[in-house]
């Protein structure tokens, strides 16, 4: 019966195994061939089911074998045959032996008596041997003491400052967990805690890595070589103070601190705790790890050791959530009916994960901080007011060593603090302050972006907004506010290529719009104004031109806010100037029709000086007529009319036409390439009253002879509705003259109409240019001096446009040079996301 069961059982795991191979084979073992899967499916069977009965067997033999033991003492018991006559014997014999051993001894013990003592002798070498007993009394004490010293290093667990631990022979002082690591919790990601050190693991000789090659991400001391313990034990023993080793063993360290400060939460080192974290902080200040972590724990448990009013705000973002320092100093502000000040509030500002910092702000730190301050007392001189939230503040905190989770709720004055995390409003009312000073710091910033090194210059100086003056003075400021003030005294007039080097103590050969324009911002800033102003000028002065500095009366910081009567009497004065500068001379009247022209325009004061010295220099510097010609032969017929239409509408300026204008205007159309006769048919054209109509000499006739009409130029008709309706639109004439007159792209080099480029802003040539630069990554100098030759520019001029295109645009330089040129990936995938949303390649 046993021999059939067996049988069954043997081929019933067979098929059961067999099953399971043939599974295993189908999910796992498809790559094998087909040979190495047929043994598999064979073998593997046989071979268990061998395995499994060759251990049956062994287990029911040791059973049998047990049992047969057992029967074997019971029978050999039973068998055992009573003793005879001759043990009796030997058996009464040692009883009789042990009575008499014992009799002898009751005598001897019956017969003794003890010597007579002298008991002065035991006193007197008693007194004797006092110093010497006294000696060895104290040495016995002294090894009790050191005896307890040593047991209390050995026992497992936090190891005070006060005391020191011996591990692997070498002294690590305190402020650690040594024994026996505990096992962790669910939260923990190892099984053994991290932070305990374990005397009973080896440990090398000497720690030879400093570097942590070894070292894991998360290390846990049980887990690490004995080489790294080696390495971590002599970091201890040698003050904790050694940057040069791996971070990860002051990780290791900082386990045990933070897990005694809040696993153990105890009051009596706590904040010894908060002191030595923070010393660890500084050894590894540019590790990003570091300033997470132990700025986390320190932001939480530094309430320990600081008082409220100790608090300081903090400005730099340093996560995803305002830091918990910052809610309760807030919080507990507002709780106690604070109003909060500037510093606060930029603080929260800053922190914030939803606020939006431009470049300014970062850029231009210390001049943004100073300006929302100034900004901030002034539209809160008592504070900012903030309404009480109900909910309370809640600190929570996750372990560097990812052992444990904490959260407390802490107090004030036994009270919850209140949470601001949810608060929108004063954050609203700190981004509209930031982006006011942001867009006050704007030119600054871009002057900086431009010039890394220009902080503390003139120019830079000059684009500070005037309420900082005060806060970032500079001597070289007042020396140039000395040097306009003379040239202003003396008429005004100095060369461009002077200006700028005052300004950017450098002169290029040639000065572009750019400069220009820093220039007139900077001097506007200090009361003085720059004409031309490169904004309105219908072109641009060459370095060796004078330029004309006049007073402002007060400084000026946004120069293009101006009105549109400014505008259009800029340009009714710009072509009067060509009108009288068509013979080559400037006649008194005609002098004397511009300056009435700025008299009796409606302007405001400031406005009436800028355009009084925007006449200066249309007077002092003659236009280049032929510079005229040949931008008017570039537009079309109806940008030729809207030329002739604000020609006619300067003549009309006061009213009246004289007869001086109408020869001025006929030499400016003989210079333009018009008919001459064509003024007065364009001036008739305007509606405007001009006196009696020109007949001829009267002759005797036959009554009712109708007089003849005066004999019209041939050319091209103006439509009065027309001319009428372009003058009165300020922005349409501003427009159109602008395309006629704007010599910077000839004169400088730089950007023309967006429409000649495929990237707004610049021209064709420099629009090629960058869409060549954004397709690799990194230029040599010569393969840039090559490209930009391809397209016909300088590489330095290049250089200039496409990085003043690129902060005007981006914000950021698209070439940066370091051994060559680096493209800036942000703005190359800018520049293609927008070629291939237009459908272009680049």
């Amino acid at each position: 019966m046993s021999l059939v069961w067996k049988v069954f059982r043997v081929t019933f795991f067979l098929a059961i195994y067999f099953f399971a191979a043939l599974l295993i084979i189908a999910l796992a073992l498809q790559s094998w061939s087909d040979g190495s899967q047929v043994l598999f499916a064979l073998g593997a069977p046989i071979f268990l089911v061998w395995w499994q009965e060759r251990r049956r067997s062994r287990k029911i033999a040791a059973t049998n074998g047990g049992a047969k033991s057992s029967e074997t003492t019971e029978t050999n018991s039973a068998l055992v045959a009573p003793p005879n006559a001759y043990e009796k014997r030997v058996e009464r014999e040692r009883e009789r032996t042990r009575e008499a051993n014992v009799s002898r001894a009751s005598a001897a013990t019956q017969a003794y008596s003890p010597p007579k003592q002298d008991y002065a002798e035991i006193v007197r070498a008693g007194k004797s041997a006092a110093p010497a007993l006294a000696a060895a009394a104290e040495r016995k004490q002294s090894g009790r003491v050191a005896s307890s010293r040593s047991s209390r290093t050995k026992k497992s667990g936090w190891v005070p400052s006060s005391e020191t631990a011996s591990v692997a022979g070498r002294n690590i002082g305190g402020m650690v967990y040594v024994g026996t690591p505990p096992l962790l919790n669910s939260y923990g990601y190892r099984d053994k805690c991290r932070a305990y050190i374990d005397p009973s693991l080896p440990v090398a000789r000497s720690g030879r890595d400093k570097a942590g090659d070894g070292m894991p991400y998360w290390p846990g001391y049980s887990d690490i070589s004995p080489q790294c313990r080696a390495t971590y034990l002599e970091w201890l023993a040698t003050g904790r103070s050694d940057a040069s080793y791996n971070p990860g063993y002051m990780f290791l360290y900082f386990y045990g601190l933070e897990r005694r400060f809040f696993v153990d939460q105890s009051n009596e080192d706590a904040k010894e705790i908060v002191q030595e974290v923070r010393r660890l902080q500084s050894l590894y200040p540019d590790n990003h790890s570091v300033r997470r972590y132990l700025g986390e724990f320190l932001d939480i448990a530094m309430i320990a050791e600081t008082d409220l009013d100790a608090i300081e705000p903090i400005f730099e973002k340093q996560g995803w959530e305002l830091p918990f320092s910052l809610k309760y100093a807030i919080g507990a502000q507002i709780d106690k009916g604070e109003n909060l000040t500037a510093d606060w509030l930029l603080s929260w500002f800053i922190c914030h994960p939803e606020t939006n910092l431009r470049t300014p702000a970062t850029r231009c730190r210390d001049e943004f901080a100073a300006l929302f301050r100034m900004r901030f007392d002034r539209r809160f001189p008592d504070g900012l007011k903030v309404t009480k939230p109900r909910k309370s503040l809640t600190a929570s905190y996750r372990a560097a060593s990812s052992e444990f989770q904490g959260s407390a709720n802490p107090t004030v004055d036994g009270k919850p603090v209140p949470d601001i995390s949810g608060l929108r409003k004063p954050v609203e009312i700190a981004q509209e302050l930031a982006d006011e000073v942001m867009n006050d710091l704007d030119k600054l910033s871009r002057f900086l972006g431009r010039n890394p090194d220009g902080r503390g210059s003139v120019e830079a100086h000059a684009l500070l907004p005037s309420e900082l003056w005060d806060a970032f003075p500079s001597e070289e400021m007042d020396h140039l506010k000395s040097w306009a003030s003379d040239i202003v005294d003396r008429g005004g007039l100095v060369p461009l290529e002077e200006v700028i080097g005052r300004l950017e103590g450098e002169t290029n050969e040639k000065i572009g719009k750019r400069q220009m324009t820093g220039a007139a911002d900077a001097l506007a800033r200090l009361g003085f104004g720059l004409a031309p102003d490169p904004r309105f000028a219908l072109r641009s002065p060459k370095a060796e031109e004078p330029v004309v500095l006049f007073s402002l009366g007060e400084p000026i910081e946004r120069l293009e806010e101006v009105s549109d009567s400014y505008r259009s009497a800029l340009i009714e004065l710009a072509l009067g100037s060509f009108v009288v500068h068509a013979d080559g001379r400037i006649a008194e009247p005609e002098r004397r029709a511009l300056e009435d022209q700025v008299s009796a325009a409606t302007l405001s004061d400031q406005e009436r000086r800028r355009l009084r010295a925007n006449l200066e220099w249309f007077l002092a510097v003659p236009p280049d007529m032929a510079l005229l010609r040949r931008k008017l032969k570039e537009v079309g017929q109806d940008n030729q009319a809207a030329m002739r239409a604000a020609l006619v509408g300067a003549a009309h300026a006061d009213g009246i036409i004289h007869s001086d204008e109408v020869a001025s205007i006929e030499k400016v159309y003989k210079a333009l390439g018009l008919d001459p006769a064509l003024a007065y048919s364009d001036l008739h054209a305007g509606e405007v009253s001009d006196g009696p109509r020109t007949v001829r000499a009267s002759q005797p006739g036959r009554p009712g002879e109708a007089i003849p009409e005066l004999e019209k130029a041939s050319g091209p008709k103006l439509d009065a509705s027309r001319i009428a309706a372009i003058r009165s639109d300020t922005e349409r004439v501003s427009s159109v003259l602008g395309q006629i007159f704007d010599v910077e792209e000839e004169e400088s080099g730089a950007s023309g109409p967006a429409s000649q480029s495929q990237l707004a802003g610049l021209d064709s040539k420099h629009g090629a240019l960058v869409l060549e630069l954004v397709t690799r990554e990194h230029w040599s100098e010569t393969e840039f001096e090559t490209i930009c030759a391809s397209h016909g520019l300088m590489a330095s001029g290049a250089l200039e446009v496409v990085n003043e295109w690129a902060f005007e645009t981006y914000d950021e330089a698209l070439l940066d040079e370091y051994d060559g040129y680096d493209v800036s990936p942000e703005i190359a995938e800018a520049v293609k996301e927008k070629m291939s949303a237009e459908g272009r390649d680049v």
